[in-house]
């Protein structure tokens, strides 16, 4: 009895520490992305399938606002934009003629992307974070509580305050590398950025 009394307690002092170690994480991520209320960058996107052969190399412009302001422009020959105010998702494809519409829901805010700018303080809702600290780099490591996410897991990696890269791997093991350089945060961005008019000619789908 007394051994399982111990064993009880151990359990319970374990579970304690792990929810300690946890809320830590997601108090660390929230301060250090609510540092930045704006943010633009360059980005470095490279994919790698499950035994690590290069599928994709692209780069691009990124401006974000929170919360939920969001510009990713990938460029050419890759072209595409996403762009959202707040409350919709534009996703614009150049060479296909076609922009696709959708409303930011719970599921569209886990997408790497619109996490930035997302409001931080939600986050603990949506992942399970955890965190490793080198010298002056920060690795968090967040797992989705739910199955409908676009990534099984996701690497997010500061340098001090400001963001310095992101991997994110999937159910098949594919894993998509982004760098950010030229980082500036908290200077003006127009309201603009954030708005997107569809040109003449192309297909609408609204989702």
């Amino acid at each position: 009895m007394r051994l399982i009394r111990l064993c009880t307690f151990v359990a319970a002092a374990f579970i304690s520490v792990a929810a300690h170690a946890a809320s830590d994480a997601a108090d660390r991520l929230s301060e250090l992305l609510g540092k930045a209320q704006t943010i633009t960058a360059r980005f470095s996107q490279l994919t790698l399938d499950g035994s690590g052969t290069r599928l994709q190399e692209t780069a691009g412009n990124l401006s974000l606002k929170r919360p939920g302001l969001f510009r990713w422009h990938t460029d050419s020959p890759m072209e595409q934009l996403l762009v959202s105010d707040g409350k919709q998702v534009w996703l614009y494809d150049p060479d296909l003629e076609q922009v696709t519409i959708q409303k930011l829901d719970q599921r569209l805010t886990q997408t790497p992307a619109l996490l930035l700018s997302g409001d931080v303080s939600k986050i603990e809702d949506s992942f399970t974070i955890s965190y490793k600290q080198s010298g002056n780099v920060t690795d968090f490591m967040l797992k989705p509580k739910t199955n409908d996410t676009l990534f099984d897991s996701l690497r997010l990696s500061f340098r001090g305050s400001v963001i310095n890269d992101m991997q994110l791997i999937d159910s098949v093991g594919q894993r998509t590398n982004i760098l950010f350089f030229n980082v500036k945060m908290n200077e003006p961005v127009k309201a603009s950025e954030f708005v997107f008019d569809a040109p003449k000619g192309v297909d609408v789908i609204q989702e």
